[in-house]
């Protein structure tokens, strides 16, 4: 009976329309389009890199060796099962014209290349055409980046090693540059047997094979992976198929989509604050009535389910506005999204996204509108003849708080079983939970600071009117600093989390990162090149080591994957040296090296924090796959590798009997004057055509631009929160304008000017947002520094460019959303406003 009186109630409440819930709704629709268009865009790029897995990849399936070409035996195989097959090759080298010299990642591909897709050229021909030979040099056709680094154009002439190739054209589109991953240089691309005579493909060179396969129609991928896998189990060989063709590209984004979707929960946490204050300005209003159905016998759970159906209404109408908005904004912006993405999507309409922004809306309305509802309970019939619910406790009742902690618990499970980390969900929302208390602190604080201040500024009429009135009991101060304090501290903490990455990155490094980075340096190369080098007096130091790849089959006789989950160090193969000593520099933390002359069985050094993260010990056997041949090695010593110096480290070490029969190549950095780095290059280039060098300012840049894209996306998101915030400063403004006029008309009554009066008003704003400004800094920092140290594993200063304009902008948000509401009160007549009070 109680439920079906409160739905009465509720339908003739809503007779009014929307009035006073314009900001509910805004806020969180505006929370779950940014979640709800965030997973469309990540279900369209999934999407396309499945549709077009095959292009992308360049064949229904790939094999991958390293360091080495397929055998007879293993070709076979592949070619019983294929109905088309294509050979490629990949590697870096130099390509040089004249004295100019550039890093290039080459593909030498076969007649089959490619077996999906078109290659499209400018200026347009045939493939064929354009790596035929010319005036007896091979063709080629490579990037614009490169052609413009080396300063050449089609029809010209360049070298790889000691070899020239004639550059037939500029590449437009190349169908499989997706599943190469990231390149230190731009493509270039020619024939394999063009290679022949280069000396770029000797023994022990880094390069990799790759076998791009056509299969029968309703060939089950799934077993002929399991085939492939137990044929050349103990190979190195590696597999992928059309189902992911790009898998570099597919957990980047799967990843980057997570974090985004975390960033639009900020945002929705932001919106939370302005459900929660608009929900609470419109029971304020509703008091007289609410006192009016307690006086004729209403009880308080009528009165609690009246106003509950209320807003479940209209939350499920602002999420479902949001879930539209975020299901066609993609669709309509699908044009422009698609120009600046380099993988393949398909725009559509995508249920499991748009589900998964609802779930987050409805829960986060729930949760900050079951506060002030539960207080409605406490409104008696006695407040109709005196002001008796301002004196009710600000609590709601012990049952209401467990079933608010139940949803944030509910909330923050979805979180991490939709996007995969509870790790990275944990950091966030308790990252959003620990900025909301910071906040509310900060607020009470601000009340009680400013009503001290208050007393002492008795001489500053304008000043003390503004302390007077944040310190008063309205909770206007508290609105302004959880809106506007919140949103900007997600971006404060992006700011210094991008800040800070761009210093480790391109400010730190090059302090002490070498010169250059040399690899595919020969054996009987290295003499003479420490020669060179020893005898440069702008030369400061050299550091060399044989290079080996190889792949962490097993661990202790378990599948390495099955033991170290996706380690990064089992993912692919890695780099692997050997050492008779160990490295000066580097540091023992357990066990102890081999004698240098030991020649028994294979033992390991192995880093200490990868060696922690997999959970290895001492005495654990290791089964690294070199070349094909499987080396079953017991590990005899941790130390600590430093991989952020950009100089030489490797995760893995043998003592020199396991590996020097292999055949392998040497790696070297060199320290030098920047002066003299051109000549070094010249030298080395001249004396060794072979040898490719890797500048290393021009690495940091690359992958400087691949963070300053990834920057842009979590700035983007972090935009969307700080807009949120400012619709909630603005609800919040609002909802005090009735306060203000009034407080205007008793100063007018009293004699102050309007000019003191709006003085007064910006003064009270400025003050609100400097003050959210900080907190939010101070907020910031702190996520920042967390995830900086701890996720990152980065140093951390301060980004104070980037925290000035926290605070500057705070101050401008709260002066803009004051003025507006501030110039009506301050043209309303006294005598109006005092009479209508009475």
């Amino acid at each position: 009976m109680s439920l079906s009186l409160a739905s009465r109630f509720a339908r003739r409440e809503m007779r009014g329309g929307l009035k006073g819930f314009r900001l509910f709704l805004a806020c969180l629709a505006l929370g779950v389009a940014a979640i709800a268009a965030v997973g469309s865009v990540r279900a369209a790029i999934e999407a396309g890199l499945q549709r077009e897995g095959a292009a992308l990849l360049g064949g229904a399936a790939e094999l991958d060796f390293t360091y080495r070409f397929a055998t007879e035996e293993e070709q076979d195989w592949i070619a019983t099962r294929a109905t088309s097959v294509s050979e490629i090759v990949e590697f870096r080298s130099m390509a040089v014209v004249g004295d100019e010299r550039a890093l290039t990642q080459i593909k030498g591909v076969d007649d089959a290349y490619p077996l999906v897709g078109q290659m499209v050229l400018d200026p347009a021909m045939p493939l064929d055409t354009a790596l035929a030979d010319h005036s007896g040099n091979p063709g080629a056709v490579m990037e614009r980046a490169l052609s413009d680094r080396l300063g050449i154009a089609a029809g010209d002439t360049f070298k790889l090693s000691s070899k020239a190739y004639h550059l037939s054209a500029l590449i437009v589109r190349e169908p499989d540059s997706a599943a190469s991953g990231f390149a230190l240089g731009p493509r270039t691309l020619l024939r394999r047997d063009a290679l022949e005579g280069s000396g770029l493909l000797g023994p022990g060179t880094l390069f990799n094979s790759k076998y791009r396969l056509t299969l029968p129609q309703g060939t089950d991928l799934d077993g002929l992976k399991t085939a492939a896998l137990e044929q050349f189990e103990n190979s190195g060989m590696r597999w992928t198929d059309a189902r992911n063709g790009a898998p570099g590209v597919a957990r980047f984004v799967e990843r980057l989509g997570a974090f985004l979707v975390l960033v639009g929960l900020s945002g929705l946490a932001v919106g939370g604050v302005g459900v929660s204050a608009a929900v609470r300005s419109y029971l304020n209003g509703k008091t007289g009535v609410i006192a009016t159905l307690r006086a004729l016998g209403a009880d308080r759970a009528t009165i609690f389910q009246t106003y509950f159906l209320q807003i479940g209404i209209l939350s499920i109408l602002g999420v479902t506005i949001g879930v539209i908005l975020g299901a066609v904004a993609p669709m309509l912006l699908s044009p422009l999204i698609e120009a600046r993405l380099p993988v393949p999507a398909r725009f559509a309409f995508y249920p499991l996204p748009l589900i998964e922004a609802a779930i987050y809306g409805l829960l986060t309305a729930l949760a900050f509108t079951l506060w002030p509802l539960a207080r409605s309970e406490d409104v008696r019939a006695a407040t109709l003849f005196r002001d008796a619910w301002q004196g009710a406790r600000r609590l709601p009742a012990p049952r209401y708080l467990a079933v608010i902690g139940l949803i944030v618990a509910t909330l923050v499970g979805l979180a991490a079983w939709f996007n995969g980390s509870w790790m990275l969900t944990l950091w966030t929302l308790g990252g959003i939970a620990g900025a909301l208390v910071l906040l509310v602190l900060a607020a009470g604080l601000l009340r009680l600071l400013s009503r001290r201040a208050a007393r002492l500024a008795r001489g500053r009429p304008r000043l003390r009117w503004a302390l007077a009135a944040i310190s008063g009991q309205g909770e206007g101060a508290g609105a302004v600093v959880l809106s506007l304090g919140l949103g900007l501290s997600v971006l404060a903490a992006v700011g210094q989390i991008d800040g800070n990455l761009r210093n480790a990155i391109s400010g730190n490094l090059p302090d002490v990162a070498p010169s250059y980075f040399f690899v595919d340096i020969q054996k009987d190369q290295i003499g003479g090149y420490t020669e060179r080098l020893e005898n440069d007096p702008a030369v400061s130091r050299i550091d060399s080591a044989p290079m080996l790849r190889g792949v962490i089959t097993k661990i202790n006789g378990q599948p390495a994957d099955e033991v170290a989950g996706d380690h990064w160090v089992v993912r692919g193969d890695r780099g692997v040296t050997y050492a008779a000593t160990p490295d000066p520099d580097a540091r023992l933390t357990e066990g102890s090296w081999w004698p240098e002359d030991y020649s028994g069985p294979p033992l390991i050094s192995f880093a200490t924090e990868e060696a922690e993260e997999i959970g290895l010990s001492l005495g654990d056997t290791l089964t690294i796959n070199v070349l094909g041949r499987d080396i079953k090695g017991t590990i005899a010593s941790f130390q600590e590798v430093d991989f952020s110096t950009a100089g030489i480290g490797f995760v893995l070490t043998m003592n020199p009997a396991a590996l020097s029969g292999a055949p392998h190549t040497f790696i070297s950095t060199v320290y030098a004057e920047a002066e003299a780095e051109g000549q070094i290059l010249r030298d080395l280039a001249s004396a060794y055509p072979n040898i490719t060098a890797i500048r290393v300012r021009d690495a940091i840049d690359r992958v400087s631009a691949v963070l300053a894209g990834l920057a842009a996306a979590t700035s983007y998101g972090a935009l969307a929160t700080l807009l949120t915030g400012f619709l909630v400063l603005i609800g919040a403004a609002a909802a005090g304008a009735q306060a203000r006029t009034y407080e205007a008309a008793l100063l007018k009554t009293l004699g102050a000017s309007r000019r003191a009066i709006a003085a007064s008003f910006m003064l009270r704003a400025a003050l609100l947002g400097v003050f959210a400004g900080a907190v939010a800094l101070l907020a910031g920092v702190l996520g920042g520094w967390a995830v900086s140290r701890f996720v990152m594993e980065t140093d951390f200063t301060i980004i104070w460019p980037s925290a000035l304009m926290i605070i500057a902008g705070g101050v401008l948000a709260t002066v803009l959303a004051g003025l507006g509401f501030a110039l009506r009160s301050l043209n309303a007549r006294p005598a109006q406003v005092l009479r209508a009070r009475e």
